[in-house]
């Protein structure tokens, strides 16, 4: 499934962007602010506009230079010009700082929502590493667009207008007084503008795609090092430090390359929009001059406004093709949010679904049929009764399916064919609220997060008290290793619990499944971290937990599970035998194979 969606991803990442579709969403976020937007706007068009008088009011200076007072006040106003221009566009900036932090904070928050409601499904089929990289990089990419970009396009598309404007009250006058000589500058005018234009949008189409890959290839190397940081200790045990070296190097090859390709096409724009302005200027000037000398009926304050608005005009078209990178980028980044907003959560409870209430534990699972892949079934026809209060013990070879019951137990997945039932009642058919809570897991993979042991323990149980927890933990021998700590109870668990042993983690989560009044228990390989000594505890502390409840075992360690009432042995998706353990062995079949390989010598 991975390598499916991988592939997908992948294949997104070379076609376009869809603009239309990201604005359409981004808008929504920008909705709520419209009032303050609209001040931002207003704010950095007015500084805008004032912007562009500054070249009107220096080529009136220049024209009166003569008269010192009369320089003085255009000078005055200039100043004022100045300094009335950088406080609105200061005001318009810290304006946009704040929407684009309201902005991210809220869409992050909505993106790490959905998260939450989405199903199983979806992480099982996408590294974390990218996941991870579409909360943080890609949410902070468009917020950095919002907060600078967003400013500079609004500032550029009042200026390069108003500067055009501008320019031709200038050199209208010269077509009319002198046509012959002042029409080279409004021709090199004319040409430069479009090929400025056409240059910017072709190479724009050009990285479109890139920026995209970009984001891509990033997301795969976050992945990578977080699965590799996770499995730091394997890797050195194995000696496989080369290795993972090398499928680094490549994976962060393919991020740089991705990276060196997008910025290439990108930071073209800009040097070669800003090549053609000053060859532009170059020539605008020349034109110009001939003009003052050869027509006349111009002034040289005309002259120098018309060049100063001619890099009014050049200035912002250079600063648009530069951050036309950076814009696709965000663009790019901002589609890959919304993607994640978009996927389905799980699906919704029927409208006619029930409250699983007063569960007994009755287990029947009749014909089911589900794969992963639906053209490579999991479970074939399977079929299972657990009365209530019985412990079945799920063996057999990785691969053959006993994880893959617990998943449709609990409706991680649902079924391809067949039924599912509790007490007489579908599972499709109940709220999974209900239908989780009917249910305590100690997986094999422990869970801790970054709180007190208290917290860890009493996490998922509203109004527990300490008496509670401490009872519990006593039940599962753990109580004189947690008075031991520091702090006791309240000792703070660093991420992921690394300060204890893998060991000691199984146990508190094996005391925070103790703390539930589940009438029916699952326990995946819940005592495979920790050592015989402490499994002996442990499985003299379960059969308390286990006492009255529905209990599903999967185990590897067949030892663990010799009192069962009812084993099942799988194979290929197929139940191949079960029977007690005696039965079993007496059998002399598949299970018996499996319990001698481990025990040898029995």
């Amino acid at each position: 499934m991975r390598e499916r969606n991988l592939s997908d991803t992948r294949t997104l990442g070379k076609r376009k962007v869809n603009k239309k579709y990201v604005l359409k969403n981004l808008f929504k976020y920008l909705k709520p602010h419209i009032p303050l937007l609209l001040a931002v706007f207003a704010s950095n068009i007015l500084s805008t506009v004032l912007t562009i008088l500054e070249p009107s009011i220096c080529g009136k200076a220049i024209d009166n230079i003569t008269d010192l007072k009369v320089v003085g006040y255009y000078c005055a106003i200039l100043a004022g010009v100045y300094l009335l221009s950088a406080v609105l566009l200061y005001l318009s900036a810290i304006g946009m700082a704040h929407i684009s932090r309201s902005i991210i904070k809220k869409m992050r928050c909505d993106v790490f929502s959905r998260l939450t409601s989405l199903p199983v499904s979806y992480f099982d089929s996408r590294l974390t590493g990218d996941v991870i990289s579409v909360l943080s990089y890609d949410i902070d990419t468009v917020g950095e667009s919002l907060a600078h970009d967003v400013i500079t396009l609004l500032k550029c598309g009042v200026q390069i207008p108003g500067s055009l404007a501008l320019m031709l009250t200038i050199v209208i006058p010269m077509l009319i007084s002198s046509p012959g000589v002042s029409s080279p500058l409004l021709i090199v005018f004319a040409v430069s503008i479009p090929l400025s234009i056409f240059m910017t949008r072709f190479i724009v189409k050009k990285v479109q795609p890139l920026f995209r890959a970009r984001s891509q290839k990033l997301g795969e190397l976050n992945g990578f090092v977080e699965e590799m940081i996770a499995g730091q200790k394997t890797t050195k045990a194995y000696n496989g430090e080369k290795t993972v070296i090398e499928k680094f190097e490549e994976k962060n090859r393919q991020a740089i390359d991705s990276y060196a390709t997008a910025e290439y096409f990108g930071t073209m724009t800009g040097p070669s929009v800003n090549f053609i302005n000053n060859v532009s200027m170059t020539l605008v000037s020349v034109f110009g001059g001939l003009v003052l000398i050869f027509a006349g009926g111009i002034t040289v304050g005309s002259v120098s406004a018309f060049v100063l608005y001619t890099r009014k005009f050049s200035g912002p078209v250079n600063e648009v093709a530069n951050i036309m990178g950076e814009f696709q980028s965000a663009i790019a980044a901002a589609e890959r949010v919304f993607r994640v907003l978009e996927e389905q959560p799980e699906k919704a409870d029927a409208d006619d679904a029930i409250e699983l209430t007063n569960v007994k534990g009755d287990v029947e699972v009749k014909g089911v049929t589900f794969g992963y892949d639906p053209a490579k079934p999991v479970l074939k026809d399977f079929s299972l009764h657990a009365k209530q209060g019985d412990v079945v013990a799920i063996v057999g070879h990785t691969g053959a399916g006993k994880t893959t019951l617990i998943n449709l137990l609990m409706r991680f997945y649902d079924v391809d064919s067949g039924t599912i039932s509790i007490d007489g009642n579908d599972i499709t058919k109940v709220t999974r609220k209900s239908l989780r809570r009917a249910f305590t897991m100690v997986l094999q993979d422990t869970w801790l997060f970054a709180g007190t042991v208290y917290e860890n323990i009493a996490y998922g149980n509203e109004g527990v008290t300490r008496e509670d927890v401490e009872r519990v933990c006593k039940t599962a021998k753990i109580h004189s290793f947690i008075t031991r700590l520091p702090q006791g109870y309240d000792t703070l668990l660093t991420d992921n619990a690394v300060n204890i042993s893998k060991g000691q983690k199984q146990l508190l989560t094996i005391a925070r499944a103790m703390l539930l009044d589940s009438p029916m228990l699952i326990l995946d390989e819940a005592t495979s971290n920790v050592d015989t000594r402490t499994e002996q505890i442990i499985q003299e502390a379960m059969k308390n937990l286990m006492k009255g409840r529905t209990c599903f075992v999967i185990a590897h360690r067949l030892s663990t599970i010799k009192n069962a009432d009812k084993i099942l042995v799988m194979k290929e998706g197929n139940v191949v035998e079960q029977g007690t353990h005696e039965t079993l062995l007496r059998a002399k079949g598949y299970y018996a194979d499996l319990y001698y390989s481990q025990f040898e010598s029995y």
